[in-house]
């Protein structure tokens, strides 16, 4: 069990009920699934960048990631339905718990001037997404294999009802928040 999880099940989800005043544990909110996912618009010209893309986000999730396709031909991208052009990898359990914790205390202390991660990123039910601009921050890729720095969009999702329940257990697994 990952030391993230661990503190999750003996001392947030205790808090998290008193806090919030539920009455039983499975009311309190829990994580689902945390997906990472990579889009590129240069693969519409080169297809082969995508398997690239695959290996560093394999890497960094420690999953095989899939390629994901085009769905709609938009003629002004020179785009048609089919192509390849991004990645995507969701995780659950075991990866999802160590994916978390890499990413709060390896990855975005190495983000260039971070002062916390913006409040902005709720959906209104609880889930929180956050983009990053280097996939280098990750202690898994190598800096001398990469093509070109590209960014990766984060989505955490949660069981919460709100925004404000979303946030309380984030802030309670430790996401750093601007105050």
């Amino acid at each position: 069990m990952n030391r993230l999880q661990e503190t999750y099940q003996k001392e947030i989800v205790p808090a998290l009920s008193k806090q919030m005043g539920y009455k039983s544990s499975m009311q309190v909110p829990r994580l689902e699934k945390i997906i990472i996912s990579v889009c590129t618009s240069e693969a519409v010209q080169n297809p082969k960048i995508v398997n690239g893309i695959v290996e560093e986000i394999s890497a960094i999730a420690g999953q095989k990631a899939v390629v994901t396709k085009a769905k709609k031909a938009i003629s002004n991208f020179k785009l048609r339905e089919g192509i390849p052009i991004g990645v995507r990898v969701t995780l659950r359990r075991e990866r999802m718990w160590s994916f978390l914790d890499r990413l709060q205390t390896l990855a975005l202390p190495r983000v260039r001037d971070f002062r916390g991660l913006p409040s902005k990123g709720f959906d209104g039910r609880g889930n929180y997404n956050m983009g990053l601009k280097e996939q280098i921050v990750f202690p898994e890729i190598n800096y001398d294999k990469i093509e070109k720095v590209r960014g990766m969009n984060i989505t955490i999702c949660t069981t919460a009802g709100n925004d404000n329940e979303g946030r309380a257990l984030l802030e309670a697994l430790g996401m750093p928040f601007r105050k």
